[in-house]
């Protein structure tokens, strides 16, 4: 059985955990090196031995149709992953940026009308607003 959750409640089924980073730890001691935790408009987070990171779900006022989002997910960050060859931690943590800007993307429209039209642009303008939402300074106190 390998073990492969495609979300919070599969992994804390999987694991018989609930809180999520006992379920993880668990679950990678089941053999993945890697391991995505999906929580729909709660974001993602992302495993290893040695790396937790979190992503938010890009903030929208409206959700035309969900279906498919964890499709794009998976699509985003594996191509990010094909494009790369490349699986450092600070890559995975792209990869699940870039997941999540696609996942964000489709969800905008019906069907395949988010990403039917993509170009590098809008995938881009995504990428720096998510960059945006999340990125802030130390301030010294």
């Amino acid at each position: 059985m390998t073990a492969n959750p495609q979300n919070d409640s599969e992994a804390r089924d999987l694991s018989g955990e609930f809180n999520l980073v006992l379920a993880a730890e668990k679950i990678l001691t089941m053999g993945p090196k890697m391991l995505i935790i999906k929580k729909g408009e709660h974001g993602a987070l992302l495993f290893t031995k040695d790396l937790v990171f979190s992503v938010p779900a890009y903030p929208l006022a409206k959700v035309s149709d969900p279906t498919g989002a964890g499709d794009t997910f998976a699509g985003g960050f594996m191509g990010w992953i094909s494009r790369t060859a490349n699986l450092s931690p600070e890559n995975l943590k792209l990869a699940i940026v870039y997941g999540s800007v696609m996942a964000s993307l489709a969800v905008e429209e019906f069907s395949l009308g988010g990403i039917r039209a993509l170009d590098n642009n809008k995938i881009m303008k995504r990428f720096n607003e998510f960059r945006n939402l999340t990125y802030f300074d130390a301030v010294k106190l």
